[in-house]
């Protein structure tokens, strides 16, 4: 479908005023958008979920003394095994433009998660906060990436569930209490379906880690209000096994499309042009979490 499509940029311009600009730009993102929409989902690939695997509630059940490792280990095993809500599995295009030093722009998609990690069957499923390491476990396995600042961003803008954010104060790093926001979130998501976002801090690839004289840390970021603004800034102040409540896993396919050729997000990242698609930080060398 997408190949029968004739490129209408040519088209539209040649057919505005020069100096009509905003219309230009207006056309150009509604084109953007279409070519987006006809583009195909990525799906992850995973084993048929085993009958006996454990649903949402039950993983929390199960966890609720768990030390951190012990609970990143089940939660490891249980997804990579399939244990995973089929809704999580077909990931949506997110479009994304920059400019080249030459001023003509860069078109590209990258793909994400419609939400955070999650465990367990269409009827009884639960998001999973985790450390970095079992994150980038996850990421590796399912040939995925952990989003950066800048994607945590644009992510949200293209959001259609925005949800306000829900602090809680006592017990952060509890099992208990991670269940019992997600149950929280649930109630206020109200059944719609779609890219949700305003949920979770997202933890974020960042050379603010490889930059920070402390070893082992993790860094954060999002948590976005109705108005846009995040309540949690790019912080690497927790060591890398801290993870609380409000903490999830996002993720990123690593091949995204660059002006129509597929590119793996390291090849993207590396290249002084390309990196501005993914990266705002002043250096992006920082690319995945060690495990």
């Amino acid at each position: 479908m997408v190949n029968r499509l004739k490129p209408v940029t040519d088209t539209v311009s040649s057919s505005l005023p020069d100096t009509d600009e905003m219309m230009k730009q207006i056309l150009y993102f509604f084109f953007l958008l279409l070519f987006c929409s006809c583009t195909s989902h990525r799906q992850l690939t995973l084993p048929t979920r085993p009958a006996t695997a454990l649903s949402g509630s039950a993983f929390y059940q199960q966890a609720a003394g768990y030390t951190w490792q012990q609970r990143d280990s089940l939660a490891v095993r249980e997804i990579l095994s399939g244990n995973m809500p089929d809704f999580f599995q077909k990931f949506v295009a997110i479009p994304i433009t920059t400019s080249r030093a030459d001023g003509t722009t860069i078109q590209a998609v990258f793909y994400a998660s419609p939400d955070y990690m999650s465990i367990g069957n269409e009827k009884d499923w639960a998001r999973i906060p985790l450390t970095p390491m079992a994150g980038q476990q996850l990421a590796d396995s399912l040939g995925c990436f952990l989003p950066t600042r800048k994607m945590v961003n644009t992510i949200y803008e293209h959001a259609t569930v925005k949800l306000e954010p829900l602090p809680l104060y006592a017990l952060r790093d509890s099992t208990p209490t991670m269940f019992h926001h997600h149950l929280m979130i649930e109630g206020q998501r109200q059944g719609r379906k779609g890219l949700i976002a305003g949920i979770k801090k997202d933890v974020v690839i960042s050379s603010k880690v490889s930059q920070d004289p402390r070893p082992n840390r993790v860094a954060i970021y999002g948590w976005h209000r109705p108005d846009g603004k995040p309540i949690q800034q790019l912080y690497t102040g927790h060591i890398n096994w801290y993870v609380d409540y409000s903490h999830g896993i996002r993720l990123i396919h690593r091949k995204l499309k660059v002006d129509g050729k597929w590119m793996d997000y390291t090849q993207v990242l590396q290249d002084p042009e390309l990196r501005q698609l993914l990266c705002d930080e002043a250096m992006c060398d920082f690319t995945k979490y060690n495990y």
